[in-house]
């Protein structure tokens, strides 16, 4: 059963009435998809997303930052002016 080999790859544990709903949705959703593909798209550009979008960040502009020593007030092990961690890499 296809329901109990993605439940199996997501690692739930599913019971018989959830595998019964999952499966009934599944059906539907591959059943629309189906219905989807009928549609011809042929000269339809791809799109990224269905509304036009544009760039909302602000400009970068250029700021002081903290100081090294008060960036470092908390750090449980500091290395000169860094942060000290465990080497997990040979």
């Amino acid at each position: 059963m296809q329901i109990e080999h993605i439940a199996l790859l997501a690692r739930l544990e599913l019971g018989t009435e959830e595998k019964n709903l999952f499966s009934k949705q599944l059906e539907r959703i591959i059943e629309y998809i189906d219905k989807l593909n009928e549609l011809d798209t042929a000269d339809v550009a791809p799109t990224a997303h269905v509304v036009p979008l544009k760039n909302v960040f602000r400009t970068d502009e250029l700021k002081p930052s903290l100081p090294k020593d008060k960036a470092l007030q908390n750090a449980p092990h500091r290395v000169n002016d860094f942060y000290g961690v465990p080497k997990i890499m040979e």
